[in-house]
């Protein structure tokens, strides 16, 4: 691990630190900081027991105000409704566990799904995380990683601005059903008709949440799973950071429009996209780390690896406005050199931008992709339109070329088609597009000191050989500020992680869970955080003897 400042040259002879990943990760005492009992002696209690049973309600939650606490093991054993006007309040260090489709019947599968108008408050903390996990994980990190779509996931929908018009899966413009759910059921839809949109809706709080092993098949089958967490149309006066996606077997986030921010949020071991975005989603991105199975990994030799971005305007091929237009800022991604594509998995790019899709993507670090950023030029059946400056636009190639979308100041590393301009990630980009690549402040190298992409992990047992490094060493400097407007945060670096600093995965994530990386906990000298390295910091650490860094 690394170590700076002549406080951490003491303590290597001293042959101590302060972090360590020992068995407290684990997670078998998830929430004992806050009271809660060890989860295996937690009483189980099905969430159905709350709800209606039977009829056009089953599954909905009868309390107007209903309180899951880590007192017990909650468990999702049917699909569960927060109905509209209602509130469902998770506390931190709460376990809710997904049971998993009984005879591998898809549509008997498990989610929990929050209505329009309806609102989760699920906040957690660094040292008591709220964790939605399969119902067969006992929460020791030995629940084998490739054990995805034991469950379905999370479903959030608001009444945030889509561009959905008629036909597909919409009802009216402006309105749909989110994606996983065939059934004309009203409780799945997302949206509001054109003119009654709520950009500023609030769809509650997501804070220091896990979801883990999610991503069932519902019918008809492949290409209708559900992801990790779907946000249909949320507001941005919803609250999500701190959140993370482990081994889903569908994208691990996806955006239906809507505008809702985001930030730390972390997304490993999935099959298919790391973030994907459609129909119009505007929202504000900073501090994303994704990472795919390693390539020994026996699931990734099935069709299952995808983009890092997928980047959708509208599937319905409608060149409706609004365009998805998010602002992205500080990501790192990790690939697994993934090569062939799929049916179900159309891509292979670090940001795979389809259709007209617009958006700002700045400051980050994209590795081991076969793709780089790779451009829709051709027109796949969609007629030409033009964008707001009256400029022709068939596909996002045209965007690109006309700024409306935006990708500067990011290091490609290991993408053996850095920039492409094909659907399929095989097209090769002409002088004049790698001239604007590289003037816009993209890097391509093989390798980048202090950082490394390949590594190595049974997802049988979990056992990591080799780990990865996400932070590269020195940092990747970039000449390019997040915006001051009350959400960004000052970030004078690529990537997701402050080089030489304790990084925001650090207390909490599963990543630790595994031990699976170095470069995420570098030593700190800075103790308690004062912004001074001091005789304070090294007093606090003499009560640590014996501990590593790691």
């Amino acid at each position: 691990m690394k170590k700076s400042g002549t406080l951490f040259q003491i303590a290597a002879i001293l042959g101590f630190g302060i972090f360590t990943v020992n068995n407290s990760f684990a997670q078998i005492n998830l929430g004992a900081d806050c009271g809660c009992p060890p989860v295996a002696s937690r009483q189980t209690v099905l969430l159905s027991t709350l709800a209606t049973s039977g009829g056009a309600n089953d599954g909905d939650l009868t309390a107007t105000n209903t309180i899951l606490d880590c007192s017990k093991n909650w468990i999702l054993d049917k699909k569960i409704f927060v109905p509209e006007g209602k509130t469902l309040v998770i506390e931190p260090g709460t376990v809710i566990k997904g049971n998993t489709a009984p005879n591998n019947d898809p549509s008997l599968a498990t989610a929990l799904i929050v209505e329009r108008g309806a609102k989760i408050i699920a906040s957690g903390n660094a040292d008591c995380q709220i964790v939605f996990t399969a119902a067969a994980d006992p929460m020791d990190g030995s629940f084998p990683i490739k054990n995805k779509g034991q469950w379905g996931g999370l479903v959030i929908l608001g009444k945030a601005t889509n561009n959905q018009t008629s036909g597909g899966t919409a009802v009216q413009a402006g309105v749909g059903f989110i994606e996983g759910f065939v059934s004309a059921d009203t409780r799945n839809l997302y949206g509001m008709p054109t003119g009654q949109a709520d950009d500023n809706d609030n769809s509650g709080i997501l804070k220091y949440v896990s979801v883990r092993y999610a991503g069932a098949i519902l019918p008809p089958g492949t290409g209708n799973e559900l992801n990790g967490i779907s946000f249909g149309s949320v507001g941005r006066g919803t609250t999500v950071e701190h959140i993370e996606v482990v081994a889903c077997a569908d994208d691990n986030i996806e955006f239906f429009g809507g505008t809702v921010n985001v930030k730390y949020v972390s997304c490993m071991f999935g099959n298919d996209d790391m973030f994907d975005f459609d129909l119009g989603y505007k929202g504000k991105v900073q501090f994303y780390f994704g990472i795919k199975s390693s390539t020994n990994d026996t699931i990734v030799t099935s069709p299952d690896a995808d983009n890092g971005f997928e980047c959708d305007a509208d599937d319905s091929k409608s060149n409706a406005w609004p365009r998805s237009h998010p602002v992205v800022y500080n990501v790192t991604l990790i690939g697994n050199a993934k090569r062939i594509m799929t049916v179900d998995n159309s891509g292979i790019a670090a940001i795979m931008a389809k259709e007209c899709t617009e958006g700002e993507f700045y400051n980050s670090v994209f590795a081991n992709f076969k793709g780089g950023l790779n451009l829709w030029k051709q027109a796949y059946g969609r007629p030409a339109t033009t964008d707001q400056a009256g400029n022709p636009i068939i596909e996002a190639y045209d965007n690109w070329i006309y700024n409306d979308l935006i990708v500067k100041n990011n290091t490609f590393i290991g993408c053996t088609k850095p920039v492409s301009i094909d659907k399929f990630c095989n097209g090769t980009a002409t002088a004049a597009d790698f001239t604007k690549f590289a003037a816009d402040g993209n890097l391509t190298p093989a390798t980048i000191p202090g950082f490394s992409y390949i590594w190595s992990m049974d997802g049988n047992t979990n056992a990591v050989t080799t780990k990865y490094n996400a932070v590269p060493a020195p940092g990747l400097a970039t000449n390019l500020m997040p915006p001051s407007d009350g959400f960004f945060t000052p970030a004078e670096y690529r990537g997701a992680f402050k080089p030489g600093a304790k990084s925001w995965l650090s207390d909490w994530s599963y990543t630790l869970l595994l031990n699976n990386t170095t470069g995420l906990i570098d030593c700190p000298t800075d103790i308690n955080t004062d912004g001074t390295t001091n005789v304070d910091d090294f007093l606090q650490l003499l009560g640590n003897f014996g501990q590593s860094c790691e």
